[in-house]
């Protein structure tokens, strides 16, 4: 990380005065919010596709925007990316990165969108990703039980309720409680899941954009399930 930055901030425009660098560090979220740089990027990458099927972006300008991200995404990957404070978050980083590599035709990777989608995008698909491994890990947790289970399943041991003994069981029968319990929590992190896999590409700032971008960024980067909801 550095404090270092040559990229106007968006909503600078009012402001005469460079801002504060302790403000800077409190507001700053590119600390924690770097992580979802896989996901901004996979955004990005659909949000110009749709912009060069409706004819807002030439097929060159495409190429151009898409190869660029892609290029900051192996630097990234490669740890050579310095992620700056003052450019506040990971979308800001990026898109400054990507405008200093191609030029004012990263600018245009903006159009019908705003950050304030673009943040409930990233997270939406972060979360959908963290929780298919969460539930994967927690199918491998129950077979490794089944398995113990089904070794155990005349293996006499005593229940207990109320921190009393109570009636006799198997190792077995307790180890499929637990079982039982994970099944619980896989079917609760289904259900968040389904929450979760809403696009809110297309709200932009607050109540919608007249660029058409919903069918195709679903079929680019979310899946078919996928449905918006614009207040």
């Amino acid at each position: 990380m550095h404090n270092k930055t040559s990229f106007d901030k968006p909503w600078a425009g009012r402001f005469h005065g460079p801002t504060d660098a302790f403000v800077e560090a409190f507001t700053a979220s590119v600390g924690f919010d770097h992580r979802l740089y896989h996901y901004d990027i996979e955004g990005s990458i659909a949000h110009a596709t749709m912009l060069a099927r409706q004819g807002i972006l030439t097929e060159a300008e495409r190429d151009l925007i898409v190869n660029g991200l892609i290029r900051i995404r192996e630097r990234i990957e490669a740890g050579e990316f310095e992620w700056s404070i003052p450019l506040e978050d990971v979308h800001m980083n990026i898109e400054a990165a990507l405008t200093l590599d191609i030029g004012d035709t990263g600018k245009k990777l903006h159009t019908g969108r705003s950050r304030n989608d673009q943040v409930a995008t990233d997270i939406r698909l972060y979360l959908r990703a963290e929780l298919n491994t969460i539930r994967v890990g927690i199918r491998h947790l129950q077979d490794a039980i089944l398995e113990l289970a089904e070794r155990e399943v005349e293996s006499v041991m005593p229940g207990f309720t109320h921190l009393q003994v109570a009636q006799p069981i198997t190792l077995g029968h307790h180890l499929m409680a637990w079982f039982e319990m994970l099944q619980r929590d896989r079917e609760r992190l289904a259900d968040c899941h389904q929450r979760v896999d809403i696009l809110p590409l297309g709200a932009a700032a607050l109540a919608g954009t007249p660029t058409p971008s919903t069918a195709t960024i679903r079929r680019n980067c979310w899946g078919s399930r996928a449905h918006r909801r614009t207040p």
